[in-house]
């Protein structure tokens, strides 16, 4: 007999560039996710609104996104991809959600106090209630596995939360999610400038690899990656910048390069401009087929409305369940 398999959500905001960081901190996971779990992926374009873009790059934005996810590996017959905006019932989950919601445990969350500080003149509802959003958007799926990074982490804690308060309240309905990840694949990227920061796709664009950089740019980009050489001497401490260099070689060059480099840095005779370049070669090999086939689909609008479409469907028909025995739970059933 068949069991049906957990559920796993995660969103991706339609801002900026996917980057390495993206790939093999978060994209790469959820292509091992799509053989295990029952995956629910979602571009988040309600969550920029907060940002106000301008409407043609949303929307290039989110198709870009989509598109750039596609190529990565995620399969769209075994997840389901769509547009937040594409489930209306997210929408009334989160206005019933707000009425659990406080203002003072929203106003501590450390995310809206970096915007406040950050965009003073834009501290709009939204982004007061964001962790609400965030949170809905994974109980309408009652997923139990989110994949999230450390700096998310309490945007989970709140999402457990609203789901306790709804079942105190009015009744089980909600799992209470917990963050995941294969802990054995966890991988952080840090930028390219050697000031200890991640790859971001908001920080210095010559700090970051974009999936969609072209082979030159890659080329330029990891030539100019900051090295520290140290003193030189044999078997010294190798440093961040150093060491981060040799994370990423990890990631798309062969092992034995990796191993001829490293051995290079403990014996004192490593050429920086030779690891550079024979990187910048290896991440071209690595990048090129997803930026290509991310820029045919991009290209293909038809599919991509195909696949939103369907994807909407199907995380529409789910969250309706969830909805109607919400509503039926607080009382909102005037009519059975």
């Amino acid at each position: 007999m068949a069991t049906e398999k957990e559920i796993v959500v995660s969103g991706i905001r339609p801002t900026g560039y996917l980057h390495l960081g993206n790939y093999f901190g978060a994209i790469r996971n959820y292509i091992r996710m799509q053989e295990e779990f029952d995956c629910y992926f979602f571009v988040a374009d309600w969550h920029s609104l907060t940002t106000h873009p301008n409407p043609k790059d949303l929307q290039a934005n989110v198709m870009r996104v989509l598109a750039e996810n596609i190529a990565s590996g995620l399969d769209p017959e075994k997840v389901t991809l769509y547009a937040q905006s594409h489930v209306p019932e997210i929408a009334e989950l989160y206005l019933l959600m707000n009425m659990l919601a406080y203002k003072g445990e929203l106003e501590k969350v450390p995310t809206f106090k970096d915007k406040v500080r950050l965009q003073p003149e834009n501290v709009n509802a939204g982004l007061l209630t964001y962790p609400v959003l965030m949170s809905v958007d994974i109980l309408i799926q009652r997923a139990v596995k989110v994949p999230v990074g450390k700096d998310q982490g309490q945007h989970l804690e709140m999402a457990r939360n609203f789901a306790q308060r709804f079942n105190n309240r009015y009744g089980e309905l909600f799992p209470e999610p917990v963050a995941f990840n294969y802990g054995d694949n966890l991988v952080r990227i840090l930028s390219l400038d050697g000031k200890g920061g991640k790859m971001s796709k908001s920080e210095n664009e010559m700090s970051t690899i974009y999936l969609s950089d072209d082979d030159e740019k890659i080329r330029q980009k990891l030539k100019k990656a900051k090295t520290d050489s140290g003193s030189g001497i044999p078997g010294e401490p190798m440093p961040e910048s150093v060491a981060n260099l040799v994370e990423i070689m990890k990631l798309v060059s062969a092992p034995d390069t990796v191993q001829f480099y490293v051995d290079a840095f403990n014996a004192g005779t490593i050429r920086y401009g030779d690891m550079k370049t024979q990187l910048g070669e290896d991440m071209v090999k690595f990048i090129a087929p997803i930026r290509e086939k991310a820029k045919d689909l991009q290209e293909n609008r038809a599919y991509l409305h195909k696949i939103m479409k369907e994807g909407a469907e199907k995380a529409r028909a789910n969250a309706a369940q969830t909805l109607q025995q919400a509503r039926n739970l607080i009382g909102l059933n005037y009519f059975e």
